[in-house]
């Protein structure tokens, strides 16, 4: 599989046309299957249930009109709100937080319910034959006891199909209000993040760091964008295929252009796996989360870095994305950061992904947020509080000395902006960190 075909199927449900569309397929596809079971005479012990009164054709024709007038009408409503909600979202958290609503599947499944109830409607609509018309076959008049033909079967799921839709709203209600909370934004991105750094790298309490690149001939871009997926497995392919070693010299999420070296080849001529090679990366005009923890990182100290500006300052909004950066600093330290590309053979692995190491993380993290959270005597402090407790499962002192390292660079240029109180009384809580978890 390429790499083309894999980050589409990646990227395929956070599309927001998909769940809608695939809704209605089944929609018509059960509307379909209900009227043949209700023309082929399927229906008849309706008749006999006492609880279910039968329709008539008027009736239920006004019934399914009705609903599908609804129907359309709710999924309007919904999809309005939606794009109320991600521009509100978009425009107080980041406009790199769309990709996060977009896939959001309460808003995606919420629209498709609507949307093929309101296809399930119309098509049974159109088979619903009132008493004084025309049979098209002698089969219409005799599929029910009653006259004209009233799909019964069909209007009951119809039913069923109106109760979900209620109970969607209500939730659709509940869930977007509350997706929304900046507490619940920041949840989102923090446990995504957390998984992501579980799955690419898997090995805990071993040190390692990256594999360092053995160089070789350059390969370069033919395109420009953002190296949005990687297909490490076919490059795995190709490099024992031809007998070399890989080198990748970008990593998913950053940026290349026309002629920009992207990788090295050692051991055989690149020309011969050009366009292989090629097939193995994607290319667009933004980053997404797949293969890319850094893409998270960088949504939290943008978030904090937004919260802690002089229009918005709201500094407690930036504690918490303070505190989702500490707890995956905190996983990320404890982890042996060789990715897992060739499995159980890593020590032999032709490919050789760009070294993502523990102070390159820290770095992207703690270090880009620092300036900010400089300036709010609170955030200084609990970022302090936050390095400490990443510290306290990391079992490397090297590791353990980059985190006191932010500590140190946060304090010195805490005092080029804070002044009076604020300034004491952040040095009071530095000689306490100092003293208490060093």
């Amino acid at each position: 599989m390429t790499a083309d075909i894999r980050f589409f199927w990646a990227r395929l449900n956070a599309n927001y046309w998909f769940y809608p569309a695939l809704f209605s397929i089944m929609a018509g596809a059960l509307a379909f299957i209900m009227v043949w079971l209700d023309r082929a005479g399927l229906a008849e012990f309706l008749n006999e249930v006492d609880w279910i009164v039968p329709a008539r054709p008027k009736g239920a024709a006004d019934m399914l009109t009705v609903m599908a007038g609804s129907m359309i009408g709710v999924a309007s409503t919904v999809f309005s709100i939606t794009i109320a909600a991600v521009a509100y979202a978009s425009g107080n958290y980041g406009p790199r937080l769309l990709t996060n609503f977009m896939e959001d599947c309460g808003n995606q499944l919420s629209l498709a319910t609507f949307i093929g109830s309101f296809v399930y409607a119309l098509i049974v609509l159109r088979a619903v034959r009132a008493e004084d018309e025309t049979p098209a076959a002698l089969a219409d008049a005799t599929a029910t006891a009653l006259p004209g033909f009233t799909p019964q079967l069909s209007l009951l799921v119809a039913y069923v199909l109106m109760g979900l839709c209620v109970a969607v709203l209500v939730f659709f209600l509940n869930h977007i209000p509350s997706s929304i909370r900046i507490n619940k934004v920041l949840k989102g991105i923090g446990e995504r993040l957390l998984e992501a750094v579980r799955e690419t790298y898997p090995v805990e309490d071993e040190f390692y760091e990256a594999v360092e690149p053995k160089g070789g001939k350059p390969l370069t871009a033919r395109g420009t964008g953002y190296v949005q997926l990687v297909d490490f497995d076919e490059l795995v392919k190709i490099a024992r295929d031809c007998g070399c070693t890989i080198s990748l010299r970008v990593r998913t999420g950053d940026f290349v252009h026309r002629d920009m070296p992207f990788l090295d080849v050692d051991g055989c001529d690149p020309a011969t796996i050009d366009e292989r090679i090629r097939g193995c990366f994607t290319l667009g005009s933004t980053r997404t989360p797949e293969q890319d923890p850094q893409f998270l990182i960088d949504e939290l100290v943008e978030i904090g870095l937004r919260a802690l500006s002089p229009g918005i300052n709201d500094p407690f909004t930036a504690i918490t994305a303070l505190h989702w950066l500490g707890a995956a600093t905190a996983e990320i330290g404890r982890r042996d950061l060789r990715k897992d590309i060739c499995g159980e053979d890593c020590d032999d692995c032709p490919v050789i992904p760009l070294p993502d190491d523990f102070a390159h993380y820290v770095s992207r993290g703690f270090g880009a947020i620092r300036s900010g959270v400089a300036s709010s005597p609170t955030a200084a402090e609990v970022m302090l509080d936050t390095l400490a407790n990443a510290a306290v499962p990391i079992r490397d002192e090297r590791r353990q000395t980059l985190l006191k390292d932010q500590a140190d660079k946060l304090a010195r240029q805490t005092r080029l902006v804070l002044v009076g109180p604020d300034l004491d009384r952040f040095e009071r809580h530095v000689a306490r960190f100092n003293k208490v978890f060093w």
